[in-house]
């Protein structure tokens, strides 16, 4: 079965009521493809999540942008994954670069978020990807290899998760991993599956690019055979994240 394509907007930790009610009535008046070609999540800060599911069209979702490891209790500052199905709220994306290395979650500290989130009925986003320095010596594949194992041996289904191959050195920074460059880490996440999860979980499994995507390469990047869609950053904030959401349609003709 073809997997569909997915265009996550992590709006970060931006917006003011005012500009959250713009971005909302761009989407909601841009035509799309519909949700048999596309399936569209938009994440924005906790405080904005209930405007934005009230105000937003139904055949778009969201997101919020973590949630906390366990059961709610005293955990100053911290959202449960409990508080998220209270509201309504779908799905959640986990392990993101800025937090893995600003707030320094370890991977098995993201394994054990993402495994608590599907346990209370929420679907996850699982972020992984590796830093410059990594990349230049050579360690990438090792490096995204290990972050997806620590969610593997926390879960045993994988039908709610979408994984998204962030290469740290490629966000916000206007520099995007080329097609290949994409497709290559993409096709061994593949192959990772394959070898460790099963056949199945490799074929089924979407895996999404992020990192410095917009109108003008999504196109481009879309046609890779084993990149199934974006988590896209600033370019979520803009009127381009509707060319973005549409260049699902080069996947359709593909």
């Amino acid at each position: 079965m073809a997997r569909k394509f997915f265009v996550g907007g992590n709006w970060k930790c931006n917006g003011t009521n005012e500009e959250v009610k713009r971005i909302v009535s761009t989407l909601n008046e841009a035509e799309i493809p519909s949700e048999d070609d596309v399936e569209v999540v938009v994440s924005p800060p906790f405080v904005f999540l209930s405007l934005v599911k009230s105000l937003l069209r139904s055949d778009i979702q969201v997101a919020a942008q973590n949630c906390w490891v366990r059961k709610g209790g005293a955990f100053t500052g911290e959202v449960s994954a409990e508080m998220l199905v209270n509201l309504g709220i779908p799905w959640v994306i986990i392990g993101h670069s800025e937090r893995r290395l600003l707030l320094n979650e370890s991977n098995e500290f993201v394994g054990d978020k993402v495994a608590y989130a599907l346990s209370q009925g929420i679907k996850v986003i699982a972020c992984v990807g590796e830093t410059l320095e990594q990349r230049e010596s050579g360690s990438t594949l090792d490096v995204v290899a290990a972050q997806t194992k620590a969610i593997a041996e926390k879960i045993s289904n994988w039908e709610n998760v979408v994984l998204a191959y962030e290469p740290v050195w490629a966000i916000g920074t206007g520099k995007v991993a080329t097609p290949a460059q994409a497709q290559e880490v993409h096709a061994e996440l593949r192959k990772w599956f394959q070898n460790n999860v099963s056949a199945e979980v490799a074929g089924s499994v979407r895996i999404i690019y992020g990192g410095s995507v917009n109108g003008a390469n999504c196109k481009e990047l879309a046609a890779q055979p084993d990149l199934d869609g974006f988590l896209v950053g600033g370019a979520s904030l803009k009127p381009e994240f509707v060319d973005i959401i549409k260049s699902a349609t080069v996947k359709k003709s593909s």
